[in-house]
């Protein structure tokens, strides 16, 4: 710590200078912090709100085109599966076509117990198997639309009208959901047998069907099975467990990762150039200065440390204030977007700093190796 002063000195020989490094060693790590969380934090929540024990299975042409109801009893034949669900697409809205809900069609009962994470009170649910329309709905949007349990709602559907000619589902909300954790519980179900008897299109079939397995690390082998099992037929199907899926879904929106890596590097690259060209430059006005402390007798290990120190301090302290700044504002990024708030991941900061100390090693590296070879008589004559 003696020499803190030194090498603070040096640091703001040229005060404008240092400050606009900083500034934009700041903008960057902040900028970084944001990217990376993202895909961090979408990377962590699949993994912790995702069940590999549940396998997902939907057309193996996309996830648009139709699974037949009648699948449903053959899946009920393969080995080692003990749940199974499916999922009709509804594409709810309320009273506004911008007012998007996700709805989704289901077996109630069978859907809810392979979700044991969404809690519906018991009478709620005998409720919903005696009500014909009746929906359960997540606690989260009924406190966003400020519904009752027994309320009646017109629920839009963006794709499908009802046998009395209009797209205006009358719904009466007869359950609620909760979930625990960190999972958002603004869903909106509907029983399928209700709503397939009332589409004018598309009856008999499903978009998803949602399974659990006896034994997780039979799951590969069972998806398998059941894509063998519908392999040549009109309706054969892609399975895959759970997390899988959800990443398929967001890697259908592009590479993120690839992306938010590429900028990054690209940012961080001419951040490089420019702290290396700052130190450069602050080493070579303090040539002189540099050969008096030789003078004194100063190693030139210890004159190639001043200068590492300086660049630590420099990168280091503008990495943090810039990943605390993305850490301030990345849980309002996701919830701007009507996702759940999330703190930026501590990986992100991790590797943020670390990233700083190797800029701050190769920033350093070029002026350092020129201070240690320049001898006393050379560096006093300034040449």
């Amino acid at each position: 710590m003696k020499f803190f002063p030194l090498i603070w000195t040096g640091l703001w020989r040229k005060r404008v200078r240092t400050v606009l490094t900083l500034l934009s060693i700041i903008v960057a790590f902040s900028l970084f912090g944001i990217m990376q969380g993202v895909t961090a934090a979408l990377d962590e929540a699949i993994s912790g709100l995702t069940d590999e024990t549940r396998l997902m299975i939907q057309s193996r042409v996309n996830i648009m085109e139709p699974l037949p109801i009648a699948h449903y009893s053959r899946l009920q034949g393969v080995d080692g599966v003990r749940d199974i669900a499916y999922y009709g697409y509804f594409a709810g809205y309320y009273q506004e076509p911008t007012n998007q809900i996700n709805t989704g069609a289901v077996n109630i009962e069978e859907f809810f117990n392979l979700y044991p994470e969404f809690t519906v009170p018991s009478e709620q649910m005998e409720a919903a198997k005696r009500t014909r329309n009746g929906a359960i709905v997540g606690s989260d949007l009924m406190e966003e639309y400020g519904w009752s349990l027994g309320d009646r709602i017109p629920l839009g559907s963006s794709i499908w009208t009802n046998q009395g000619g209009t797209n205006i589902w009358d719904i009466d909300i007869v359950g609620i959901y909760s979930t625990d954790g960190d999972l958002g519980a603004d869903d909106l179900y509907i029983r399928y047998d209700f709503f397939d008897e009332a589409r004018t299109g598309g009856q008999g079939t499903v978009a998803l069907y949602m399974l659990r397995v006896n034994d997780v690390t039979q799951s590969d082998a069972i998806a398998q099975e059941i894509d063998n099992l519908f392999a040549n037929s009109a309706n054969e199907t892609q399975t895959q467990n759970e997390r899988e899926y959800a990443r398929s879904q967001i890697s259908q929106i592009g590479d993120i990762n690839f992306f938010v890596n590429a900028i990054a590097g690209a940012v961080l690259f001419t951040l490089l150039f420019l702290t290396g060209n700052t130190m450069m430059q602050s080493v070579r006005e303090r040539i002189p200065e540099l050969a008096v402390l030789k003078t004194y007798g100063f190693s030139n290990t210890a004159i190639s440390s001043l200068i590492f120190a300086e660049s630590f301090l420099l990168c280091l302290a503008a990495a943090l204030i810039g990943l605390g700044i993305a850490a301030a504002v990345f849980p309002s990024i996701f919830d701007a977007i009507g996702v759940l708030k999330m703190p930026l991941p501590l990986s992100v900061i991790a590797m943020g700093c670390a990233i700083a100390a190797v800029l701050a090693v190769v920033s350093a590296l070029p002026p350092a190796i020129r201070a240690q070879r320049q001898n006393v008589v050379d560096a006093l004559a300034g040449r």
